[in-house]
């Protein structure tokens, strides 16, 4: 095995969104090594192999981040009609990689694992350095006293099976195993802002209060004195705007002592200062917190600033900066590709947002658990507020372990995450299938941690299969439901006098939707006559889909009690338990495909109601075999009207009546070509669709 060093891979390190650097000819700030290349890996429990001498030559090389559940994720089955669900390996497997290091007196060295599933053992030449049970934080160790000179070995066992231990015990969702995200070794001087809080970049930054023209920016910086003797320091914070310049700061002079930690507590005021203020303008400033020796600066923190107040009003409606500010959007799992599961780019990450952002929501869920720091990065920048919850799903343990490890997640989740704008709510839960004492020590014990880390964000818990006003749905300062009308029971239309029933029975009670939804295959269409699918049946056909979410964002939109409104789903993912629609082991009720290839037609209804930027898309474009002539065109806009011709003919000029156009054609036999129009300051939007009818098939 080469060794890898240290040295070759430095760059500035980038943590909870923002960069660590310090000017040129200044004292280096915490440097990251990031450990790529040269792992060993084998997908089955070994032993002895945390070994320094261990005879890993049979191994697998892989680079990291990496995942050992890629290739055998594509099988699904359904419990509803019998089937064993779905069959992927779940259990142990190691990683080992072998690295050079060249210690410095006044440096300390730590271990940064982006992400383990579910379950991690680290071992740093033969001694046990910790374990990490949960797998979707980031989390840290202090190497430095089990670093040697010269040749180190790293070990980690990674270990995706079930355990009642820790949660998730269950989910609609794979659980891909492996050191999935990135791993690094920080070097950092021995006076330093903490790198051991709970994973967290050691600065924290909230608005303090927000009124008359200017904000009080409240700056929580976690210093660790590691040298043997006392320091003397100034911890300075200053707020930069977008434009580079300086405009607020605040310096405080600090003694501590050989060993201990401090939290050190700054208020910085701003004077009118520009707002974060969601889609329509999501101004960021930057934060930078540098600890000063003798004038000098030895180590730095930045993080981005987002100046802005959530909360909710006596109607139970979400606010920003003191006002109502509607939550609209989707879902998103945990970002997977195809064959590839979680190790995903930036750049695929971005993709997915935008994509979202293009269909004009407002906020996102975060399900069910913590997601890559891209995600919240990109949320700040695009102006999407996010619900971010602990993956406490469907199934819990009694057991005080299962409840502490559950806590432990939240005060990670936070401490990583609490400085982006963009998150609104911290969700405590998904859908218990339990209730009882167990169930409410629990989530009292998890609202309990989020308020007392972070008193100014409310709370959420998605609720689902108890009584609406079961008393697991009660501890959380805000409560939501997963409700499938239309899809799994009754009609999509009783979505709206269950919520008004709801409401009159609760109306102190801020109340919101967290999952509505109906699976589509793009291989499946079924026009004009629809047949309602059977949910977990082979034939999900996408102008259902369709016609479900019109009829839901008719009823949901008009009641603006609900705080939020979110959609199941964004995007097709990975499902085990899944063998519906045109494949296995996929969750279809997204509204683009899992390639991000196709966007569904009930993506543009959305994009229609939603988006200020002007649209025009004909549905039922992949319908391309029509089986009479008669047929309806429906075209959603978010224009006025739209023209429409049938092969070449003349214009008809259509109303566009709650986002869409409706227009009946006669089809001729052999191919037909429907075009749309509308125009827009002075230029054209345009569509068409080409489809087929034959009188004698």
């Amino acid at each position: 095995m080469k060794p890898i060093s240290p040295r070759a891979l430095r760059h500035r390190l980038i943590i909870g969104g923002a960069v660590w650097a310090l000017a040129a000819g200044t004292a280096l700030s915490a440097e990251e090594t990031a450990l790529v290349e040269g792992w060993r890996f084998v997908r089955e429990d070994v032993q002895g192999a945390q070994a320094p001498r261990f005879d890993d030559a049979a191994w697998s090389s892989v680079v990291v981040p990496h995942t050992y559940n890629a290739a055998d994720s594509g099988i699904g089955g359904a419990k509803a009609r019998g089937e064993p669900e779905g069959v992927y390996y779940r259990g142990p497997a190691w990683y080992r990689l072998s690295l050079d290091h060249a210690p410095e007196p006044g440096k300390r060295y730590y271990l940064h694992f982006g992400g383990a599933t579910l379950k991690a053992d680290i071992f740093l030449n033969g001694r046990a350095i910790g374990t990490h049970e949960g797998g979707y934080a980031a989390f840290r160790y202090d190497v430095t006293d089990a670093l040697r000179a010269g040749r180190n070995l790293l070990a980690v066992r990674v270990d995706n099976a079930r355990n009642t231990r820790y949660a998730p015990l269950n989910g609609d969702f794979n659980i891909f195993g492996g050191l999935y995200r990135e791993v690094k070794l920080i070097e950092a001087p021995d006076l330093h802002i903490d790198l051991l809080d709970h994973a967290g970049p050691g600065l924290h930054v909230r608005t303090a209060s927000l009124a008359d023209g200017q904000a009080d920016i409240a700056a929580r910086v976690l210093v660790k004195n590691d040298r043997r003797s006392s320091a003397q320091f100034e911890v300075v914070t200053r707020i930069i705007d977008a434009d580079g310049a300086t405009v607020a700061e605040s310096r405080t002079p600090t003694t501590l002592e050989a060993g201990r930690g401090q939290a050190v507590e700054q208020t910085l005021r701003l004077a009118e200062p520009k707002l974060w203020e969601g889609r329509r303008s999501p101004y960021l400033y930057q934060v930078k917190t540098e600890i000063l020796v003798d004038g000098q600066p030895i180590d730095s923190a930045q993080a981005l600033l987002g100046v802005r107040t959530v909360g909710l009003n006596a109607q139970g409606q979400f606010t920003l900066n003191g006002q109502p500010y509607a939550l609209y959007g989707a879902n998103i799992q945990m970002p997977t590709r195809f064959g590839k599961g979680p190790i995903v780019t930036d750049a695929e990450i971005d993709e997915d947002m935008k994509i979202m952002a293009d269909m004009g929501v407002t906020a996102l869920r975060l399900a069910h658990m913590q997601h890559p720091p891209r995600v919240y990065e990109e949320a700040d920048r695009l102006g999407i507020l996010l619900t971010t919850e602990v993956p406490l799903i469907d199934d819990m343990d009694p057991s005080d372990h299962f409840r502490e490890n559950l806590v432990q997640q939240m005060r990670e989740l936070i401490a990583q995450t609490d400085n982006h704008p963009s998150v609104g709510l911290w969700g405590i839960g998904n859908e218990l299938r339990t209730s009882g004492d167990a169930a409410n020590r629990l989530l009292a014990a998890l609202q309990s941690t989020a308020k007392a880390l972070d008193p100014g964000r409310p709370t959420t818990y998605a609720h689902c299969c108890l009584d609406d006003d079961d008393s697991i749905a009660q501890h959380s300062d805000t409560v939501s439901y997963n409700r499938y009308f239309g899809w799994y029971w009754t009609e999509a239309k009783d979505i709206g006098p269950w919520a008004d029933e709801l409401h009159a029975r609760m109306p102190n009670r801020p109340i919101g939707v967290s999952e509505y939804g109906a699976g589509a295959s793009i291989l499946h269409q079924e026009d004009p006559v629809m047949r309602r699918p059977v949910a977990d049946g082979y034939w999900h056909p996408e102008q259902w889909q369709t016609s479900f979410h019109e009829v839901h964002w008719r009823e949901l939109g008009a009641r603006p009690y609900l705080w939020s409104n979110f959609i199941w789903l964004g995007f097709d993912f990975p499902s085990f338990k899944r063998n519906e629609g045109d494949r296995p082991a996929i969750n279809d009720k997204g509204l683009v495909t899992e390639d991000r290839r196709t966007f569904k037609d009930a993506y543009y209804w959305y994009q229609a109601n939603w988006s200020d930027v002007p649209m025009l898309h004909i549905t039922s474009r992949r319908d391309v075999n029509k089986r009479i002539a008669r047929v309806k065109v429906k075209v959603f806009s978010n224009q006025p009207q739209v023209r429409l011709r049938l092969n070449g003919g003349d214009w008809a000029t259509v109303p566009v009546v709650d986002h869409a156009a409706v227009w009946d054609i006669d089809l001729a036999s052999g191919e037909n070509v429907v075009d749309a129009v509308t125009e827009v300051d002075g230029r054209e939007l345009t569509d068409s669709v080409r489809w087929t009818y034959r009188t004698n098939p």
